[in-house]
């Protein structure tokens, strides 16, 4: 060991030198793989995002997750109190900027991106000499491989082919694990995750598919197809085609007349669009796509089954059953890789999602005066929840009240025992 390595002070992004693989982890990325689909259309991340509903989904998921705010708590000792953690390094980082370059909001809208696409984010961890962490800085999926050395230790081996790191074109570095946050989605090994697009590629071949056969549709002003027959024999058919497409073909050649001459007709041979189904497949395609996201299909503007009785619930279900899944393998995802393991018992963060499970109006105003009038609510509480001013603590606004007609069961009528008025044995001679 060093002279400055022994004080800590050690360059935070140098790599050390490739180790001897034993073992590859990347079973998850074989077993579904991009390429073509059998509908012969080629689809990957970047072809799969100009389907306009993959588009509006991995766009509604990134910037939802990415305008939540992310908060780090510390635990007070005091049962299961909390408490902001705001003089922890961390909390700016997680909260307000993880680098210099990017503020919170880009940073993790583009790893929820890449969770999306390729099932897997990636962010370089820098650290101090003191084991501090300094930033996050997000590393494309597609360019990352997982490997074990000899001892059975992950290491990561980024593959940068881009200037995206100064100095470092066309090289493979190599990450430790602890120069890493790594988030994996779905995955069978529980290390890395396949990718959605890669396994639904078929699905999303087909969609791309019905788009190909739109654009050619109207790119042929909206006609079918058809052929055009000659009484006789021709000597360059290969001449009139070209001649028929370049005055006839393409949507701003529609509804030209035609002058046929040597007793040639034509003849339209292929299916109307409505005859193939042409816009029930493509919204079938827009379902099979949000079922893919688990996205409400109102949330991408389809609207065909959505009401205003069941529209709110919708938006409930949708912060339940598909944020959270992303927002707890975040959050994990950072006590593994981002805290300390004596920070781990102590320290943990938090998405905050009140704001996106709020009712209507009148519904959270009955929702208040039932905590209110049952205690665990004090009117400050309330207008926290509504970014309301305080009420100063001196005229109430932290005091919590119950009403106090509630008894337990065993205790029901026991205050009438109290008021009845005792005998005594003069009463009772009295009466004799």
């Amino acid at each position: 060991m060093g002279f400055m390595s022994r004080f800590g002070f050690i360059k935070p992004r140098d790599a050390p030198k490739i180790p001897d693989i034993s073992d590859n982890v990347r079973d998850s990325g074989n077993l579904f793989v991009f390429g073509m689909t059998h509908s012969e259309e080629r689809v990957d991340e970047r072809t799969a995002m100009q389907i306009v509903t993959v588009y509006a989904c991995v766009r509604l998921l990134s910037n939802t997750i990415a305008g939540l705010p992310l908060h780090l708590y510390r635990m007070t000792g005091k049962g299961e109190d909390k408490e902001l953690a705001t003089d922890h390094p961390l909390y700016k980082i997680l909260y307000r900027q993880p680098n210099p370059e990017m503020s919170s909001f880009s940073f993790w809208e583009a790893l929820m991106c890449h969770l999306l696409l390729w099932g897997n984010a990636y962010a370089q961890i820098v650290r101090d000499g003191k084991n501090s962490i300094l930033g996050l800085y997000p590393l494309l999926p597609e360019n990352m491989e997982i490997d074990r050395d000899k001892s059975g230790n992950l290491f990561y081996t980024y593959h940068a082919y881009t200037d995206e790191k100064p100095g470092e074109h066309d090289k493979d570095i190599i990450f430790q694990r602890d120069e890493i946050l790594h988030i994996p989605g779905l995955g069978f090994n529980g290390l890395v995750g396949f990718s959605p697009i890669a396994m639904m590629k078929n699905a999303l071949g087909s969609a791309m598919a019905v788009e190909r056969y739109g654009n050619a549709f109207f790119k042929n002003g909206a006609q079918p197809a058809g052929v055009l027959e000659h009484p006789g024999v021709l000597k360059n058919p290969e001449k009139i085609r070209e001649n028929w497409t370049r005055v006839y073909g393409g949507v701003r050649n529609a509804h030209r007349i035609a002058v046929l001459e040597e007793g040639m007709s034509y003849k339209p041979i292929s299916l109307p669009p409505e005859d193939s189904q042409f816009l029930s497949t493509r919204e079938f395609d827009v379902e099979e796509i949000c079922r893919m996201f688990q996205v409400p299909p109102h949330l991408v503007q389809d609207l065909k089954r959505s009401t205003f009785n069941n529209i709110e619930h919708q938006g409930i279900a949708f912060v339940q059953y598909s944020l959270m899944p992303w927002i707890i393998r975040i959050e994990k995802g950072i006590i593994k890789d981002l805290l300390l393991e004596e920070e781990k018992d102590v320290y943990f963060p938090k998405f905050n999602v009140d704001g996106l499970m709020r009712g209507d109006y009148q519904s959270r105003m009955n929702a208040y005066a039932i905590g209110v009038g049952n205690g665990f609510f004090s009117p400050n509480d309330v207008r926290r929840l509504e970014n309301m001013d305080l009420i100063p603590h001196d005229l109430g606004g932290d005091d919590y009240y119950l009403n106090g007609s509630y008894n337990k069961l065993q205790d029901a009528g026991a205050a009438y025992a109290i008021n009845q008025p005792k005998n005594t044995d003069n009463t009772s001679e009295n009466e004799e």
